[in-house]
């Protein structure tokens, strides 16, 4: 049986980063704190924690951070329900991709999380990178781009979100006169969300055959700025449809591929056997998905 304030101090250090800072929300020593994690690593027989600046959970951690984010929404649940005539919201760990945040998931949601008196504390990572804080245990539910369920979860096709690579009619101009071409692409600033992110550059690989290595990009970790710098000029880049609408008395921006969109499929990522409120999310996410991203091909059929 797992104590629960030894898996409280590990989840703490975790999510803090360090046994000083865990120490402080659980109002211990980081002595103490060190202590509990320590004995549960002995009861268990494996290193639970890596022991670094943020700290880090082992393969092991990540499988135990998994039944305990799990095991601490089911208990906050449980206390909810016997304190019905209370105001009692519960905190629910989701990761989401930049994109899908800036776009439609709030509104989607926000009728939703307040009926059910759901707290989000969300985690931003590329579409393609959200994944593995699924797998690190760092999140309950989430949505990716990858197909694949973890272990005892399910993965479940929400839709497509549709990328257009475009840029200001000025800076079209100045740097694409004769179309999309690869020179051309080379020397004009691309606009890129992080290092993570190769979404623009995958594009520009296999349409034009351009590495990235030859590429002048701008970074910009943010869905807003990144929008905002392609209208004032700074540089082209991919950016979804459901995101950019023409402002009245801007010029609207040119899609230097119009016939080459990327598509990019979105999953939502839960546990097989979830608590009833977590079910209900996953509806909620799943019936909003349908009405904001486009069908998969299957359902135009």
């Amino acid at each position: 049986m797992l104590d629960t304030h030894k898996g409280e101090a590990l989840l703490a250090v975790i999510d803090s980063g360090s046994f000083e800072q865990a120490a402080k929300w659980l109002h211990l020593t980081p002595s103490a704190v060190s202590q509990r994690v320590s004995a549960l690593e002995s009861q268990l027989g494996t290193p639970l924690l890596i022991r670094t600046r943020p700290c880090r959970a082992t393969r092991a951690g990540q499988r135990l951070l998994q039944y305990l984010r799990r095991s601490q929404f089911l208990e906050h649940e449980f206390l909810a329900e016997l304190e019905h005539e209370q105001q009692h919201f519960l905190p629910v760990t989701m990761v989401v991709n930049h994109d899908t945040l800036a776009t439609w998931l709030l509104p989607a949601l926000s009728q939703f999380l307040q009926a059910e008196q759901l707290l989000l504390d969300i985690s931003l990572d590329d579409q393609d990178h959200t994944y593995t804080l699924l797998e690190s245990g760092q999140a309950l539910v989430g949505i990716s781009s990858e197909s694949e369920a973890l272990r005892g979860c399910r993965a479940q096709a929400l839709g497509i979100m549709r990328y257009r690579l475009l840029a200001h009619p000025d800076f079209a101009a100045r740097y694409f006169p004769q179309g999309l071409q690869r020179e051309a692409a080379r020397r004009a600033p691309l606009m890129v969300f992080n290092r993570k992110d190769a979404l623009q550059s995958n594009f520009l690989l296999r349409t034009l055959g351009l590495p990235s290595t030859h590429l002048n990009c701008h970074y910009v970790p943010s869905s807003e700025a990144f929008l905002q710098a392609i209208e004032l000029g700074l540089g082209y880049g991919m950016v979804p449809e459901i995101q950019y609408q023409p402002a009245t008395g801007l010029r609207p921006l040119i899609d230097l591929a119009p016939s080459q969109a990327t598509d990019v499929t979105l999953y939502w990522h839960c546990w097989q056997v979830q608590s009833p409120k977590l079910e209900r999310l996953s509806q909620a996410v799943i019936q909003a998905a349908k009405q904001a991203l486009l069908p998969l091909p299957s359902e135009r059929l």
